[in-house]
């Protein structure tokens, strides 16, 4: 193993302890996956039987974008997991960390026809940046992946209709803090449906200039870098 491979586990496995402490997890569902940046085609991802809070760098699975194991392991991966993550890191040599959530407020706003308005402070973050998929049954044919990219497009951000949220990013920082931005926007939006109370709008001159704003709060330290350093601390 390469030591840039071990440092990469490392830091998924903290990855899905976070993810676990902030109750992103979902039994042994969903995934989390990390690209080597040394290896052509293989990325990490979780054993498909254990909890989030198992996982481990030596328990991460290596495998490779056609959905091969390139090493001997005891579990299998989830097979709806290498069909979404495999599809996405072929076509987009850009994203090299995805995460896939259930999370209650996630599902509420992916079942919802309307999906995600930009009426709360998080969400306007995400002018522009969500992309949705239809739903298509349980993800696990691989004849759903061309139409998974095709409807990402060159976002960051998939909310999959009827299903959950998918974000992605440059580095796992900015995967995280992209996920994080998402479902608080969908936790915000749905505790503002239970009041039943009219709304405020934001207007779409903000939404258009936000990008810009964020740009400004976030500074020349790099989308997530302190929030994610501030998660490590926590959970280590």
């Amino acid at each position: 193993m390469t030591e840039s491979e071990k440092f990469q586990r490392e830091e998924l496995a903290v990855c899905y302890r976070i993810f676990a402490h902030l109750g992103w997890d979902e039994l042994i569902y969903n995934h989390i996956t990390l690209k080597l940046t040394d290896q052509e085609g293989a990325f990490l991802i979780n054993p498909y039987g254990l909890h989030y809070s198992e996982v481990t760098a030596e328990s991460l699975i290596k495998v490779d974008i056609y959905g091969n194991k390139l090493e001997q392991h005891e579990f299998e991966p989830n097979p709806a997991g290498m069909v979404i993550h495999s599809a996405i890191h072929a076509a987009r040599p850009d994203l090299h960390c995805i995460t896939h959530l259930h999370t209650d407020a996630g599902l509420a706003v992916a079942c919802s026809k309307e999906g995600l308005r930009t009426d709360n402070f998080y969400s306007v973050m995400l002018h522009n940046r969500v992309s949705y998929h239809d739903f298509e049954g349980l993800t696990v044919s691989d004849d759903e992946k061309s139409r998974l990219v095709m409807s990402l497009g060159n976002n960051d951000q998939l909310i999959l209709r009827n299903h959950g949220l998918l974000s992605a990013g440059r580095s796992i920082e900015e995967a995280f803090m992209n996920t994080w931005v998402l479902q608080r926007a969908c936790e915000v939006q749905v505790a503002c449906d239970a009041t039943g109370k009219p709304l405020i709008p934001i207007s779409n001159d903000i939404a258009e200039r936000t990008e810009q704003l964020v740009a400004k709060q976030v500074g020349a330290s790099g989308v997530g870098k302190r929030e994610y350093a501030a998660l490590k601390r926590l959970c280590s």
